[in-house]
């Protein structure tokens, strides 16, 4: 019984592995084409690679980095606010998606601070 078991671990390992290893992949290529098109200035085609990237691989987050600073750049703040508390939720360390979420922080509460004229 421990030997079946062993033998089915080894084979979801075996089989699991080589796809969750294929979908970062598949995400990444998603990312890069988006950031292509981003500086091009083709947002609304950023936004779809990166989402495409997110469905592909839900634990990439850069894909929800960079889909963050895309619907800031489209004027999409909540959405901007979702995106990269999702990436800081997957990788709590990383700096520079620690960066972006900050300045995004510190920029649109002082916006929302000001008062009305």
């Amino acid at each position: 019984m421990r030997i079946r078991a062993l033998l089915v671990a080894l084979f979801l390992t075996g089989v699991v592995a080589p796809l969750v290893a294929d979908a970062r992949s598949d995400a990444k290529k998603q990312v890069e084409f988006g950031m292509s098109v981003a500086a091009r200035g083709l947002w609304k085609e950023a936004i779809y690679r990166w989402q495409r990237a997110t469905q592909i691989d839900p634990t990439y987050a850069p894909a929800f980095n960079n889909l963050a600073i895309a619907y800031e750049q489209e004027g999409d703040l909540d959405k901007a606010r979702d995106a990269y508390e999702k990436a800081m939720k997957l990788e709590p360390d990383n700096a520079f998606i620690k960066q972006n979420y900050e300045l995004f922080r510190e920029i649109n509460d002082r916006t929302s601070r000001q008062p009305s004229q």
